[in-house]
């Protein structure tokens, strides 16, 4: 499968979730959704990083960022996230990245 066909499944509003994983990380959400191309031909993953912003008024928005990762990828982007996750570690915290207690069942209506 091409590029083009992902990009023509992303821009097609019915490309269908397949599966959801959200990830609550302190002011941050992560978001991992599997979805179909058009057709439901293939699959490919998002990964979205919504903030929760408050507003001056007392509303809020989010602020989301979003990248899209295709099957052609999935091994470079897992080794290159490894490796620079691995550098931190053993660079800045001997070792182990501090863990953090943060709940990992989100509810939607938090978000």
């Amino acid at each position: 499968m091409h590029r083009e066909d992902y990009e023509a499944g992303y821009n097609d509003r019915n490309a269908e979730d397949v599966y959801s994983k959200p990830i609550r990380a302190g002011k941050r959400t992560y978001f991992f959704d599997v979805k179909t191309t058009r057709g439901n031909n293939d699959y490919y993953l998002t990964i979205t990083e919504s903030k929760r912003r408050n507003n001056p008024d007392g509303t809020f928005t989010y602020d989301k960022h979003k990248i899209f990762l295709y099957k052609e990828d999935f091994e470079k982007f897992s080794e290159g996230l490894s490796e620079v996750i691995g550098y931190i570690k053993d660079n800045f915290f001997g070792g182990e990245i501090p863990v953090h207690e943060h709940s990992s069942d989100v509810e939607f209506e938090d978000l």
